[in-house]
């Protein structure tokens, strides 16, 4: 789940480039989470981000890719809070080999994955 601050930026990257694609896990050790997760759909599908939902597992690793040159991987949701009060760690790397390699398993990931439709998000029923 991201934090405001991380939100806003994902949106303004996706309104200025349209780069910009999630691959979130419809699963999690907390149900609640995902409830939370989805409210802040719909203003990031309006922004133009793209997001992959994944039915098999809770992704606990998460990985940004960031112009194909910087890379972060961790556990901490990408949340400074999280790295201070969770005892979570994020590794963060400049080079487009790392960039490179992670890249193809993040296509491998959306690929097997369904991408939220915006217009299908916006109807969907209560609850879900």
């Amino acid at each position: 789940m991201q934090t405001y601050l991380e939100r806003e930026d994902l949106a303004a990257a996706a309104r200025r480039r349209g780069a910009v694609r999630l691959v979130l896990s419809d699963r999690s050790d907390l149900p609640r989470a995902i409830g939370v997760a989805h409210c802040y759909n719909g203003d990031l599908l309006e922004a133009g981000v793209q997001i992959y939902e994944t039915h098999r597992v809770a992704l606990h690793a998460k990985t940004i890719v960031v112009d194909g040159a910087r890379s972060i991987i961790g556990s901490s949701y990408f949340d400074a809070c999280r790295v201070r009060l969770n005892d979570q760690v994020d590794a963060g790397v400049f080079g487009v080999a790392t960039a490179a390699a992670l890249e193809p398993v993040f296509d491998d990931e959306a690929k097997s994955a369904d991408r939220i439709d915006p217009s299908g998000w916006a109807c969907r029923p209560v609850g879900s």
